[in-house]
């Protein structure tokens, strides 16, 4: 049966862009140790570490780049909202999935066929830092114009999948509902209230 294959992929695909996500959120942390011990050593030793001030940069392109899919796994990404919140389960998961094939799946492609030269000759030149003393590796940093639109390919394709398996009837709620309160009307009720 085509279910469970495709089940078993959403978890697979979503699980990755976690995990990644929360390993490379501990960047953030080192970064600003390292900017801190980049002050110190200034201010304090009058040493200028240009390859403890370069990994800063590396780090922030890592947690920008590498970070944008879990930013999206989790719908914390800039969203000009006028009608969607207004919208129904079903046609939120129809919305993104139409997202997702006319506007992100074409752009993230366009970034791979327009970035692969580039990358791949930075990749034989082996591109190093123009300071002195500077990190060997900025040619591994272009990468990441790679594995940018790769990983919101992998978490765009989770997404499209866990909406198209919500309207086949195959999960209880499309993407993104269970974290949207809004969508989701509060019922009380006053049974079994006592009142004094």
């Amino acid at each position: 049966m085509v279910k469970r294959p495709i089940l078993a992929l959403i978890h697979i695909l979503e699980s990755f862009t976690e995990w990644t996500g929360k390993l490379i959120s501990w960047l953030t942390l080192f970064m600003v140790l390292v900017v801190v011990a980049v002050l110190v050593l200034r201010n304090v030793f009058s040493f200028s570490a240009i390859p403890l001030q370069e990994s800063v940069t590396y780090m922030h392109a890592i947690v920008f780049m590498l970070g944008a899919a879990y930013t999206l796994k989790h719908s914390d990404h800039v969203r000009v909202d006028v009608f969607y919140h207004r919208f129904s389960h079903r046609t939120k998961a129809l919305v993104d999935m139409a997202g997702f094939l006319i506007l992100l799946l074409p752009v993230c492609i366009f970034l791979i066929v327009y970035s692969l030269d580039y990358v791949i000759f930075n990749w034989k030149l082996k591109e190093g830092s123009s300071q002195p003393g500077g990190l060997p590796y900025l040619y591994m940093l272009k990468a990441l114009l790679l594995a940018l639109p790769i990983t919101l390919i992998i978490q765009g394709t989770a997404q499209f999948l866990h909406n198209l398996a919500y309207l086949l009837g195959w999960k209880p709620l499309p993407h993104g509902a269970d974290e949207d309160t809004e969508s989701v009307p509060q019922v009380t009720s006053d049974k079994g209230l006592h009142h004094g």
